[in-house]
């Protein structure tokens, strides 16, 4: 079959248009939806290729994520047109007016898929990690089962069969609203969902793959040939064909199987792909806000000129990909295009002068097909931002180190807003080097960059944490530290979790109990952002041992005599908490205490958040089986506050050290999905501790590489806390966590985009006090845009 070409490309919406789907009335029209707030029917002209506007429908608050066409009944003798928005809404419309004529509530997050079925029933699915059905403009049934959003859904009319796609990389078959099956296989969020017959069903996936299921459980075929996150799915009228959209810029053709056309645009997402089914048209929704169509029909190609000026937008655009480690002069030569490629959408970076491209083979033209410049260069170049790139990536200052005579020296690289540690200790790991080095190299940094940080003078070091000075090893202990105020007791008697207490002066934080960051305006200036990436981990260090001793010798009278400790036992926890040499029996002993009941259990749960700081408790803890299952479990709803509180702590101080960051990382899923259940919580201290949990993750996650499901899944972390009220402390930390997941990476940071994360952001640059959160959310909001 001939390859398809442009038909048209449709201009009207002024932001990324983030679904389509075709109508029924004209049978050959496009209904889209937009993050302009605002859904369109676009009308195919008669005379030429093109679309004209036709209606145009309002009512949303907020973005339109989701667009689906229901058929004709006895009430709507035309169907009706429906849209789903981040406002957490759904309406309807008729194709003649543009004015909803209802309005459905329920959900409790954005609306990002629906799906159309017989007898008016509607399907919707959620960022609230449910699906409901609507008949007849009522929630008849709401489906509860995942533990992340869906973001798919599809109906299977003939067997009476739903379908759900989730963030939790599951999807279920449910059938009168019991699942019936879950299905496992892809290794990401699921994006898409496209019914094929009355027996199979294709999906696809962040993982970059698509899979074809059968409806007994079964995957027949997984589908490889994206290079990112796959967002969309359409079957092609032959029912067995499809095509798909994703985030490498692409919409592909498959065909028995295999990719057969690769059609690359000038836009860096394609959200979302549909077949307009009365002539086998596909049409692609982009993050440019063009819809385009495209035809095999030679007689609605649009005309040539219109097909030059397409391919040379492709070939204009940039392509956000890093060569790292290749040297531009050893690329190939144009040359290379003389010999053909192996399949569809292969790729080739070559050089042509001092620039390198990126070439892609078209087997439908039988040639290769310029598709981009690549932007970046070989390490150790200076790029326009006036940073230095190393290993695909921009640094302040990448010094050439010596570390032994006859061999070459070593690269370390380094940004100003780092803590010089930070970076000694990832520059020793990575070359393998011994820790009696780490002074050295320290010190090295800080006399080579004279203590220089963006936006501040040398001596201005502030904690956007604590609000205080910066600690710099030699320097005096910042206020916090000296007055030993825990920042969330208050200090005074032992409460955990308790609220602090009001500072009597106007030069401390209230959130933190130290000075207080004071920026001298809110207007977003990027060299003066010192607030992300952030590059090392927060952690609850402030403690009041004999206070925590105290509460236990009270509990340690009510536990019973098989678990009571005695004195010496007690005392030896206080010497652990101070880390003054530490010994296998005081180990022991803080064991015993994690025996306790759990109504006791939590002066000792404060033990183990002081004491885990030292490594070899750390160490110890983290190699023991049941301990980070049993720290999961103090998170669940019913636990008391405290003990919740306590356990986030505990798992934020566990990144203190390399084996609390590497069981963290192995059994991420497990600890974000079980810490979101304390994102309901009025308490603040509860909440910050949150924050401080994901944004550790952030910190961890920077130098990870193959890590997009972590990204993914700190990103819907994030959205999903801040869809609730919360307590300026931990609003700022989790914009600093989410500038740190988006400060470098592209792909991460369109999917903070698609998750409308900016809605969530924008009222915070209204914080009045602390400046900080306004201030630190402008720059996230500037990062995003």
């Amino acid at each position: 079959m001939e390859g398809y070409k442009l038909r048209s490309c449709i201009v009207g919406h002024e932001k990324d248009v983030r679904a389509v789907t075709p109508t029924l009335f004209p049978s050959d029209g496009i209904l889209s939806g937009s993050r302009d707030v605002t859904a369109r029917v676009w009308i195919p002209n008669e005379m030429d290729p093109g679309f004209h506007p036709g209606l145009l429908m309002r009512g949303h608050s907020n973005f339109v994520s989701a667009v689906c066409v229901m058929p004709p009944d006895s009430t709507y003798e035309q169907g009706l047109l429906i849209t789903g928005s981040n406002d957490k809404t759904i309406l309807g419309y008729t194709p003649d007016s543009p004015e909803p004529v209802f309005k459905l509530t329920g959900h409790e997050g954005n609306v990002c898929t629906l799906a159309a079925g017989k007898f008016g029933t509607l399907l919707s699915g959620s960022w609230d990690k449910t699906a409901r059905v609507w008949l007849n403009q009522k929630c008849v049934m709401t489906l509860k089962g995942h533990e992340a959003a869906v973001w798919a859904v599809g109906i299977m009319p003939e067997q009476g069969f739903m379908l759900t796609g989730s963030a939790d990389k599951t999807i279920k078959l449910w059938r009168a609203g019991r699942c019936e099956i879950t299905f496992k296989g892809h290794e990401d969020c699921i994006r898409g969902l496209a019914v094929l017959n009355n027996q199979e069903f294709i999906s696809c996936s962040n993982d970059a793959s698509l899979r074809r299921w059968s409806v007994s459980g079964d995957c027949l075929q997984v589908y490889y040939g994206h290079e990112n996150f796959i967002y969309s799915v359409a079957v092609l009228p032959n029912g067995q064909d499809f095509i798909s959209g994703g985030e490498d810029r692409t919409m592909r053709v498959w065909r028995d199987g295999k990719c057969v056309q690769t059609i690359a645009h000038p836009a860096q997402s394609v959200w979302a792909v549909c077949v307009l089914p009365c002539n086998g048209d596909i049409v692609s929704a982009a993050s440019d806000g063009v819809i385009r169509v495209f035809t095999t029909k030679p007689e609605r190609m649009a005309p040539a000129d219109e097909q030059k000026s397409f391919e040379e937008q492709v070939a204009a655009s940039a392509v956000p990909k890093q060569l790292g480690d290749v040297k531009l002069e050893e690329l190939p030569g144009p040359e290379v295009l003389l010999n053909p490629g192996s399949k569809d959408g292969q790729q080739k970076i070559i050089r042509r002068g001092p620039n390198a491209e990126l070439h892609q083979w078209d087997s439908s033209k039988q040639e290769w097909t310029k598709v981009g410049d690549i932007v970046g260069s070989s390490g150790g170049t200076q790029q326009s931002s006036g940073k230095t790139l190393f290993e695909g990536k921009e640094y302040d200052y990448v010094f050439s180190v010596d570390i032994e005579d006859g061999k070459p020296p070593l690269k370390l690289p380094f940004n100003v807003t780092e803590d010089p540690w930070f970076a000694a200790q990832r520059f020793l790991d990575k070359n393998s080097l011994s820790q009696l080095f780490l002074d050295q190299v320290a010190n090295f940094i800080i006399d080579n960059t004279k203590g220089v940080t963006l936006g501040q003078e040398s001596s201005g070091y502030v904690d956007p944490f604590t609000g205080a000075n910066r600690h710099v090893p030699g320097s005096s202990t910042n206020q916090a530290a000296a007055s030993g105020t825990d920042p969330f007791t208050g200090g005074g008697r032992y409460i955990p979790g308790g609220q602090p207490t009001q500072p009597q002066s106007s030069l401390v934080d209230p959130f933190t109990g130290a000075s207080r960051h004071q920026p001298s305006n809110v207007h977003v200036n990027l060299a003066s952002n010192t607030y992300f990436p952030q590059k090392t981990y927060v952690t609850f260090e402030t403690a009041n041992p004999v206070q925590i001793i105290n509460k236990l010798k009270e509990f340690n009278e009510k536990v019973g005599a098989e678990n009571q400790l005695s004195t010496a036992e007690l005392d030896s926890l206080q010497t652990l908490m101070e880390g003054k040499d530490v010994t296998d029996v005081h180990i022991s002993n803080i064991s015993k205490v994690l025996d306790w009941p759990t109504e006791f259990i939590f002066p000792g749960l404060d033990v183990l958040r002081v004491a885990i700081r030292n490594q070899k408790v750390c160490d110890h803890v983290c190699s023991q089986p049941g301990f980070l299952e049993r720290q999961v479990l103090f998170l669940a709803p019913s636990s008391p506050v405290p003990t919740q509180l306590l356990a986030l702590r505990i798992l934020a101080n566990c990144f203190k050290h390399a084996s609390g960051q590497r069981l963290l990382l192995a059994e991420r899923e497990t600890v974000i999905t079980e810490a979101l259940n304390c994102r309901l919580t009025p308490n603040k201290n509860v909440q910050v501790a949150l924050a401080t949990l994901l944004l550790n993750y952030s910190v961890c996650l920077q130098d990870m590489v193959d890590e997009e499901a972590g990204y993914s899944q700190c990103l819907l972390a994030i959205a999903s806390v801040m869809e609730n009220p919360l307590d300026p402390e931990a609003e700022f930390r989790l914009l600093v966590c989410l500038g740190t997941l988006i400060c470098n990476d592209k792909s991460t940071r369109e999917l903070a985009k698609s998750l409308e994360l900016q809605n969530l952001i924008i009222p915070m640059q209204t914080r009045v006090e602390p400046k900080k959160v306004s201030e630190c959310a402008g720059f996230v909001i500037n990062r995003l845009q």
